[in-house]
């Protein structure tokens, strides 16, 4: 064992493994919760909580200890804690880094939270859940234009308060451009809603646009603040109940010019109660759907009205439901006059959606295979060689890639899927099949007066390069097929099989042949 931990290629696997481990960087101090963003101009974030930088590792996240006095362990404890407080409350929140006075305006604070994570490795969609959407423009568009759209969709998605979002560009082999957009934690219909249209607002008079959505157009838009946002009233009606939603937003001098012009040549009229209207109401369309219609007052016409109170309906079986379903219609409509319109109209290829529950088992099920796995390998290769010193070197060999494999994953911070797993066994079993290459080559019975060690091993990993470079070629193309779905088995193969083939597998000759000869 001494003159092996001499050898500069079991030290280099050594140096590899110790460098995997400080970038997985286990941790077993798991209580609290983490906070993973923080939503600008929340109540968190004006508490002066603000969210984690790109290039801190997950584990470093500010954690919530307790709020209120209450301890916090897991995500089960915040969401208990959290619905018990009532709005407009003062919330004292103790984090491992600073303690904050927050006052409470809406549900969530602002803050995206998650269990503590126990490790640096990322779970992709399969292992915690969420949803997968492949879009596909349906013009003919150029990468450049692909990137602006691709800001647009990351910009929209931030600002509507959806966290751990991945965006990819993907292509398949005929050459089709796709946007493949991964959010954890969000349901099918939110995010198809959000990405599916294009997402074009405009507020228009006798049919004649007065503002669209974007920054052109809307200087300001009103969220987060219970002054100028929030549900004015609730009334039961035949579906159960109905809630509106308002909230106001500021126009550009460009677009009160517009409404001034506009407004000009409309007739005053009187209505049942005495007011004075306008003729002509103002409406909303989103997509060219009418979302809503609002009266214009009579003291309004002709004027340049640079604030303008958008509203909306909510219905739901009960109170509470219709509450809900109006704040999420108020959260989508202010997400989009903030950020406009998508610059290209998208069609939904495919839409996947897991639950986190699901997710749960997909890890725990992927950890019993591969112990199950290894097991198997160990009955096998021990019935083969009758020899229990060559299990353990084929063991140790199979782990290390495995580990290795995520620690390379943990470092370029790859989300971890099922490609990725399945990706994992396919290197690991290739790399069994080379380790019995070596094994039977250093074994065979041929004297060393025909083949001494250095050639033996040359021609076990001769055999086994041919064999990486053909597997490497047929990985390639999976780089790019299925709009790129397949992308992760690809990566994480070739990734798992080159380490193994200039790290552990060089390694584990030097072991084979310091057991054979003994």
């Amino acid at each position: 064992m001494l003159k092996l931990l001499r050898k500069t290629k079991i030290v280099i696997l050594i140096f590899f493994l110790i460098v995997t481990a400080i970038a997985i960087n286990p941790q077993f101090d798991t209580k609290g919760v983490s906070i993973k963003s923080v939503e600008k101009d929340s109540d968190a974030y004006i508490a002066g909580i603000v969210s984690p930088t790109q290039d801190i590792s997950q584990t470093n996240y500010e954690r919530i200890h307790k709020i209120n006095g209450e301890e916090i362990l897991n995500i089960d404890d915040y969401n208990s804690v959290m619905s018990e407080i009532l709005m407009n409350e003062s919330i004292k929140v103790e984090t491992n880094k600073e303690e904050y006075t927050i006052q409470k305006t809406t549900d969530d604070l602002g803050l995206a939270v998650q269990n503590v994570p126990s490790n640096n490795l990322k779970k992709g969609l399969e292992l915690q859940g969420g949803t997968r959407v492949l879009l596909k423009p349906e013009e003919k568009i150029t990468d450049e234009q692909r990137d602006e759209l691709i800001q647009v969709m990351q910009y929209r998605l931030n600002t509507y308060g959806l966290s751990d979002i991945q965006i990819k560009k993907s292509d398949d082999l005929l050459g089709n451009k796709y946007i493949l957009v991964e959010i954890a934690g969000a349901t099918k219909q939110e995010v198809s809603d959000l990405i599916a249209s294009q997402g074009i607002f405009e507020a228009r008079i006798d049919n004649q646009t007065v503002f669209s959505g974007g920054q052109e157009d809307i200087t300001f838009v009103c969220r987060n603040d219970g002054t100028c946002a929030g549900i004015r009233e609730c009334v039961e009606v035949t579906e159960g109940q109905y809630c509106k939603f308002e909230f106001q937003i500021r126009l550009s001098s460009e677009a009160a010019k517009r409404h001034a012009n506009i407004t000009q040549g409309l007739e005053v009229v009187t209505n049942q109660d005495g007011q004075e209207y306008l003729s002509k109401k103002l409406d909303f369309y989103l997509d060219g759907i009418q979302v809503d219609s609002l009266n214009i007052g009579a003291d309004l016409k002709g004027v340049e009205a640079t604030q303008i109170v958008i509203s909306g309906p909510g219905i739901g079986a009960t109170r509470d439901e219709a509450i809900k379903e109006s704040l999420a219609q108020m959260n989508k409509l202010q997400t989009i006059l903030i950020t406009g319109s998508f610059p290209f109209k998208l069609s939904i290829e495919r839409v996947d959606t897991i639950s986190p529950v699901i997710g749960s088992e997909f890890t725990k099920n992927a950890m019993i295979a591969g112990i199950i796995s290894l097991l198997a390998v160990s009955i096998i290769i021990f019935i083969r060689y009758k020899n229990p010193k060559i299990v353990g070197p084929v063991l140790f060999i199979s782990i290390s890639e495995i580990l290795l494999t995520l620690g390379f994953a943990a470092l370029v911070k790859y989300n971890l899927d099922l490609a990725a797993i399945a990706g994992i066994i396919a290197a690991v079993g290739t790399g069994v099949n080379d380790q019995i290459v070596i094994t039977d080559e250093i074994l065979s019975k041929q004297s060393e007066f025909e083949y001494n060690w250095k050639q033996k091993i040359k021609k076990a990993f001769s055999i086994i390069v041919a064999a990486y470079l053909t597997i490497l070629a047929a990985m390639l193309p999976l780089f790019w097929a299925g709009a790129g779905l397949l992308r992760g088995f690809a990566l994480v193969t070739v990734v798992g099989m080159s380490i193994g083939i200039f790290i552990t597998r060089p390694a584990f000759a030097l072991m084979i042949e310091s057991i054979s000869k003994e």
